[in-house]
């Protein structure tokens, strides 16, 4: 392999050949690399919403809430978010402060608390989603619109068997 093609995930492969030929890394072919990918998406948006004073851990509680069909539980927006539920309940208190979300008492159960965006927190996922969009977009950009429909594929199926682990 040409060394300047080679990615992260084939030097520590490499690396690992040298120091452990033994083990058969074959799997981080594909698992490194989902891991890396998502790290520095994970980093790009952040970086992508410092403009916005806003986290990535918040930007993804907004987002949840903005798809959802109304006001949500917390435990539902600690589900959707892969958010610990004490991480879903201080992102909550700093986007209540900012004026991004409300909190509203469910009728149903006066101990549960329900979340929803506020009019200024549409108004930042408005804003800022298509933003988030095209930061997706300029990384796929190498890949055809086949070859993305493809990939997309390939990972739902390897996401469906990590979910039936969990």
């Amino acid at each position: 392999m040409n060394a300047e093609a080679m990615d992260f995930v084939d030097r520590a492969r490499q690396g690992w050949g040298i120091s452990r030929p033994e083990l058969d890394v074959g799997s981080i072919e594909v698992m490194g690399r989902i891991g890396r990918i998502g790290a520095l998406a994970s980093h790009h948006a952040g970086r992508a919403l410092q403009s916005a004073e806003i986290t990535r851990a918040e930007f993804d509680v907004l987002c949840t809430l903005a798809r959802g069909e109304g006001p949500l539980r917390a435990s539902e927006v600690t589900a959707a978010t892969m958010l610990s539920g004490a991480s879903t309940t201080k992102n909550a208190e700093r986007l209540v402060k900012r004026g991004l979300i409300e909190r509203l008492p469910w009728e149903r159960d006066g101990r549960v608390v329900l979340m929803r965006l506020t009019a200024k927190g549409e108004e930042l996922v408005d804003r800022e989603f298509p933003r988030f969009l095209e930061t997706d977009a300029a990384m796929l950009a190498g890949l055809t619109v086949t070859e993305q429909a493809q990939l997309a594929a390939l990972l739902r199926k390897v996401a469906l068997t990590v979910e039936a682990l969990t």
